[in-house]
């Protein structure tokens, strides 16, 4: 089932997700700079009421095993959300995603909405571009950026 779609504008990939009880009107893609395989290809933001762009989420590279094409596997969670979102992004001829999103069948076993059957795959077909975890933390002992990053100089280097 497609619940939204991604553009370019102003070379930002910029898009909405909406579902009978989600509407995220303006959301953004904003690439992850990182050495670490594990670490995810775009985070997902959104405003919030103070109109400051928070993330919400964050996609992975994925292949299909059967078919070999690519996609972004993720999800979009929030404290204001009774559970996450699960989310798989396809190209689309203008440059942008689709975003498609499946319940997981009982018996899948992977875990959000990738399972058996999800997004016309089995777990056997899903390929994840990494096998386990999501790398180290960014999240210093006093809940603080580290790395010698702030928000505020992400916001400099990829406004949104």
């Amino acid at each position: 089932m497609n619940i939204g779609e991604f553009k370019k504008e102003n070379g930002r990939l910029m898009g909405s997700v909406f579902t009978r009880t989600i509407d995220l009107p303006r959301i953004g893609l904003r690439p992850v700079q990182s050495q670490s395989e594990k670490a995810p290809i775009y985070e997902i933001v959104a405003l919030n009421i103070a109109r400051r762009w928070v993330q919400i989420g964050a996609l992975w590279e994925a292949v299909s095993k059967k078919t070999g094409e690519v996609f972004l596997a993720g999800q979009i969670d929030d404290p204001s959300l009774p559970e996450p979102l699960p989310v798989a992004l396809f190209p689309n001829e203008a440059g942008g995603f689709t975003v498609a999103w499946r319940r997981e069948n009982l018996g899948g076993g992977f875990g959000g909405g990738f399972g058996s059957g999800g997004f016309g795959t089995s777990q056997r077909d899903y390929a994840p571009r990494t096998q386990d975890g999501f790398g180290d933390s960014t999240a210093g002992a006093d809940g603080s950026l580290t790395g010698g990053q702030t928000y505020e100089d992400m916001d400099e280097k990829i406004p949104f």
